[in-house]
């Protein structure tokens, strides 16, 4: 059998119907199939590849590593110091009460790891979490999804958690001395790159301190630069208690991770001890690697124009067919008079060289997060494809 037969045979499948591009190799903002087919990469991984494919400093970076040791157990009593510096690299950027990182293999492990750390802190037990929101697909992670859909068919969920409108007053309301936690997306993005409203966020971040609870930002989409600033949580002058990292912060490499202060993460180091542990979170290749990506991001100052490409995706998406776009940098949602039409215009532009994808609560739209890194002139490609496809 060829490799797409075995793909289809032992490869765990997701959906009925995979796109199933046969990948070859992946460079810059660029993937190419077995075919020799070009296409520009407009989701980056799903917002992961911020410094384009292969960067290389990160390439460089993980032969290094691979050079001296890979995995020699992470969670223990072991100093690495491929973790330890990358560890203080995000630090020196953070605030300083979000200064403890807690590697982690995932996203979704490290919303896991963040709810556990809010409920041993705190010691109580209710979750608050938004309507069309997502944290990942584990068990946990489900239990706070913001998506009846998506839960339905795992129940029963881990017990205590509410859900509101992202927006509502209804959310601050409801936050009280039973809180564990109030979890949230810097700024939603499966459901189409929504914002928070200031005042709304530094109401929850105000309601939060009154009573003792939580505040856990998701910046797994949103940071490393990607809505302009280097995290979300920056454009809406409020601190959270915990954040959430993954995504980009492995520079290609798997890994997640949640972060809060020295003080509230060494709950998860007695009455259990070994509070949360995990066999590969923060592995050294990872943590090689995703320090290389973060010294790229920062060195070549590829957030300086992220801004101005946001813009440029929509002062050039003009077109009857396109109902709205919303972004925060180069977090896009085109918005679509329906899913179907959605469908044709990727598979169009997939056919023309243009790899992209939809949102999972918003099926209406088509998704742009490209690596940081894509020009202006890939832009105005991007864009002409998308243009061509919905005549």
């Amino acid at each position: 059998m060829n490799t797409r037969q075995l793909f289809q045979q032992h490869l765990a499948q997701t959906s009925l119907a995979p796109i199933g591009l046969e990948i070859a190799s992946a460079e810059g903002n660029y993937i190419y199939d077995i075919a020799g087919n070009k296409y520009l990469d407009l989701i980056g991984g799903i917002s992961v590849c911020n410094v384009g494919h292969r960067h290389p400093a990160v390439v460089e970076a993980i032969k290094k590593q691979a050079d001296t040791y890979l995995h020699a157990m992470v969670y223990g009593e072991l100093v690495q110091s491929p973790q330890v510096h990358y560890a203080a690299l995000l630090a020196k950027y953070l605030p300083e009460s979000l200064g403890c990182i807690y590697f982690t293999n995932s996203g979704s492990e490290a919303t896991d790891g963040a709810i556990k750390l809010a409920r041993r802190y705190t010691g109580r037990t209710d979750v608050i979490s938004c309507n069309n929101s997502y944290h990942g697909s584990s068990l946990g992670a489900l239990s706070v999804m913001g998506s009846e859909y998506w839960r339905s068919a795992f129940r029963p969920l881990m017990p205590g958690v509410w859900r509101y409108d992202y927006n509502s007053a209804a959310l601050i309301e409801s936050i009280n001395e039973n809180t564990a936690c109030v979890l949230l997306e810097t700024m939603q993005g499966e459901a189409g790159v929504i914002e928070p409203y200031y005042e709304w966020i530094k109401g929850v971040r105000d309601k939060c301190s009154q009573t003792g609870t939580l505040l856990i930002l998701d910046e797994i989409q949103c940071g490393f630069g990607r809505t302009g600033k280097l995290w979300g949580f920056e454009h809406y002058n409020v601190i959270p208690d915990i954040i959430l990292l993954g995504k980009a912060l492995g520079g290609g490499m798997p890994m997640g991770a949640f972060v809060s202060s020295l003080h509230i993460m060494r709950s998860l180091s007695t009455d259990p001890v070994l509070g949360h542990i995990t066999t590969f979170g923060g592995h050294p290749v990872c943590c090689a690697a995703g320090m290389a990506a973060m010294h790229a991001l920062l060195d070549e100052e590829m957030i300086n124009g992220v801004e101005e490409k946001g813009n440029l995706f929509i002062s050039l998406l003009k077109h009857p067919a396109i109902k709205a776009v919303r972004s925060k940098g180069l977090l896009i949602a085109v918005q679509l008079n329906s899913a179907e039409q959605v469908m044709l215009v990727l598979q169009h532009s997939l056919a023309g060289g243009l790899f992209s994808d939809w949102f999972l609560f918003a099926p209406d739209c088509i998704r742009i997060a490209p690596p940081l890194t894509i020009s202006n002139e890939e832009i105005k490609y991007a864009c002409n494809i998308l243009l061509d496809a919905l005549k």
